[in-house]
C-alpha cells in the first residue's frame, strides 16, 4: 500500500539516512532530487530547532530596520494631506522639524506617497544631475520682479501681489497685496522692499508697463525705472515672450498658487495680506530649499559685509562710532562725501543730496532717505569724528533764495486755505496765493514751495518718504481742466 508523505517527513528521512544510517551527503541529495546545500541546511535546521526546524519558513526576515516607521508614516501622510503642495524634499524638511529622527531618504518618502495613492509615479525624463543652475553668487546682486494674481476676495473680485525674490538665496524680498497692479503700488512695494532688506545691484523683471516704457507709446522712462536709476540699480528687462529668464520667480508663484491661493477666498485685501505674511515668514525661515539649506541661511551665508539694514535715526556718540548728516558737495559731482577729511565714494546722481553717514564697527555706511547706498570702510582717524557728531549736519550752506534746480519739482494748485497737497500730506502756502500754481520740491529734508523760481515758503517733511515717488510719477501736475490752477502773471 503506498503512503504519501507530506514534505516534512521526506525531509526527515533524509536526515535520517546521514545521521542514523551513516550515507553521505551525496547520495542521499542524489535520490531525494535536491542539491548538497539543501540537505546540509536541512542538517543544521534539524540539529538547532528540532522536527519543527524542517518545515517551510517564510523567507521574509523578522525585521527591517531601514523601513519607516508605522508611526512616521502616518505623521508623513497627514503632513501631505494637510499640504497638497509638499514634495518628498519639503515632506522630509518637515519631520525633521517636527523631531522625527532618523528623517526618511527622499526616496522613501516618494515610494510611500505612490504605494498610498497620494502621487503618480512618473518616469524621470532627465537625471537632476544634467540640469546647470544659473544664479548669482550672493545674496542682494540681484532681485527678480513680477506680478501674480489670484487672490480671491469675498466681494467677488480678484486682487494682485507684487512679488520679489532674490536670485541667490530665493528669499522673498517683496509679497505687497494690492487691488491693482498699476505703477504707483508697483513702486510702493519696491520702495518698501529696499527699506527694509536694502539696495540690490541690480532688479530683473519682464517688460510690463508698470516696470518698463520699453514698448510704450511715450519714450521718458516710467516711474519704476526712475526709482533704479535714483538707488544706482541696474534695471534689466528680459526679451520679449521669455518667461524663463524670470524662471525664479515664476517658480515661486507655481507654489505660491500651490500651497497657499488655491481654494482661499479671503475677506479683503488686509486679510489676505495678513496671511500671506504668516505664510511667506514659514518660507524664508523654515521651509527648506536649495541643498536643503532655507532661504534665510543661504541669505545670511551669502549677504555683503553690511553691519545693518536698518536706517539709524539720531546722533549715537561714542568709541565706537556715530551718527551723522552730510552733504555731498555738488562742485566734486557727487563722488565722495567729505566726512572728516577722508573720501567716501557714494553715487554720481547724489550730488547736492543731503545723506546720513553711519560710522560703527570700522565701517562707513551712507544712507539717503533711510536708503543704505553704499559701505566702506573706515579711512579717517576716530578721534576726529566727534566733532563732526556734534555739529549734526557738515558743510551746511546759506539757505538759497531761488529755488533749487537739481530738486525735482511738481506743479500743484494752492486751496482755498492756502494749502497744498503733497504725497498725502498738506502744507501751508499762504492765504495770497489762493487758487494759483505753485512748485513743489523736496530740498535737503525740506519741502520747499516756490513761485516763479523764487522759494515762498519751507516746511519740515511730514508725509511717508514712500509715497513721495507716487507724487513725482506726474512730474508736471497736470491737473484737471475742472480743477485747474489759475495761470501766475
Amino acid at each position: 500500500m503506498l503512503v504519501k508523505l507530506n514534505m516534512v517527513e521526506q525531509r526527515y528521512q533524509a536526515v535520517l539516512e546521514v545521521v542514523r544510517d551513516g550515507a553521505t551527503v551525496v547520495d542521499v541529495a542524489r535520490r531525494s532530487g535536491v542539491s548538497r546545500q539543501t540537505v546540509h541546511a536541512w542538517l543544521r535546521r534539524y540539529a538547532t530547532s528540532g522536527l519543527s526546524g524542517l518545515a517551510d519558513v517564510p523567507s521574509k526576515p523578522d525585521s527591517c530596520p531601514h523601513q519607516m516607521p508605522p508611526a512616521v508614516e502616518a505623521k508623513l501622510l497627514e503632513l501631505r494631506r494637510e499640504h497638497p503642495g509638499w514634495g518628498p524634499r519639503t515632506l522630509g524638511h518637515e519631520l525633521g522639524l517636527a523631531g522625527v529622527m532618523p528623517v526618511p531618504a527622499r526616496s522613501s518618502i516618494y515610494r510611500c506617497l505612490v504605494r498610498q495613492g497620494l502621487i503618480t509615479q512618473e518616469a524621470r525624463k532627465r537625471k537632476r544631475s544634467d540640469y546647470k543652475r544659473w544664479e548669482r553668487s550672493r545674496a542682494m546682486e540681484l532681485w527678480q520682479m513680477d506680478i501674480v494674481g489670484g487672490v480671491k476676495l469675498a466681494d467677488g473680485s480678484e486682487a494682485k501681489i507684487v512679488s520679489g525674490i532674490d536670485d541667490h538665496s530665493r528669499f522673498i524680498i517683496s509679497a505687497l497685496v494690492v487691488e491693482r497692479a498699476t505703477a504707483r503700488p508697483t513702486c510702493d512695494a519696491l520702495a518698501l522692499a529696499m527699506r527694509r532688506f536694502g539696495v540690490p545691484a541690480e532688479i530683473l523683471t519682464d517688460n510690463g508697463k508698470v516696470f518698463t516704457g520699453r514698448f510704450g507709446p511715450g519714450t521718458g522712462e516710467v516711474l519704476f525705472d526712475r526709482i533704479c536709476r535714483e538707488n544706482g540699480i541696474k534695471h534689466r528687462l528680459t526679451r520679449p515672450r521669455s518667461p524663463t529668464t524670470t524662471g525664479k520667480v515664476e517658480r515661486w508663484h507655481k507654489t505660491l498658487r500651490a500651497e497657499f491661493l488655491t481654494g482661499k477666498v479671503f475677506a479683503d485685501i488686509t486679510d489676505a495680506q495678513a496671511q500671506l505674511d504668516g505664510w511667506v515668514e514659514h518660507y524664508n525661515h523654515r521651509r527648506a530649499s536649495i541643498d536643503r539649506d532655507g532661504p534665510t541661511v543661504r541669505a545670511v551665508q551669502t549677504r555683503p559685509n553690511r553691519a545693518d539694514q536698518t536706517p539709524r535715526r539720531g546722533p549715537r556718540l561714542g568709541d565706537s562710532g556715530g551718527h551723522a548728516a552730510s552733504s555731498i558737495a555738488a562742485g566734486r559731482a557727487g563722488w565722495e562725501d567729505q566726512f572728516r577729511c577722508g573720501g567716501y565714494k557714494a553715487a554720481v546722481w547724489l550730488a547736492g543730496e543731503t545723506v546720513e553717514v553711519v560710522c560703527e564697527q570700522g565701517l562707513v555706511q551712507i544712507h539717503h532717505h533711510g536708503v543704505l547706498i553704499a559701505t566702506h570702510a573706515r579711512r579717517h582717524d576716530p578721534a576726529k569724528q566727534t566733532a563732526s557728531m556734534d555739529r549734526g549736519e557738515v558743510g551746511r550752506r546759506q539757505r538759497p533764495t531761488v529755488a533749487s534746480r537739481s530738486a525735482v519739482a511738481v506743479t500743484r494748485k494752492v486751496d482755498t486755505t492756502g494749502h497744498v497737497s503733497y504725497a498725502g500730506a498738506y502744507y501751508k502756502a499762504g492765504a495770497g496765493l489762493k487758487t494759483q500754481s505753485v512748485q513743489v520740491a523736496v530740498v535737503r529734508r525740506k519741502v520747499e514751495i516756490s513761485q516763479n523760481g523764487e522759494v515762498i515758503v519751507k516746511h519740515p517733511i511730514k508725509h511717508d518718504r514712500i509715497k513721495e515717488y507716487g507724487a513725482l510719477a506726474n512730474l508736471g501736475g497736470r491737473p484737471r481742466r475742472i480743477n485747474a490752477a489759475k495761470p501766475t502773471v
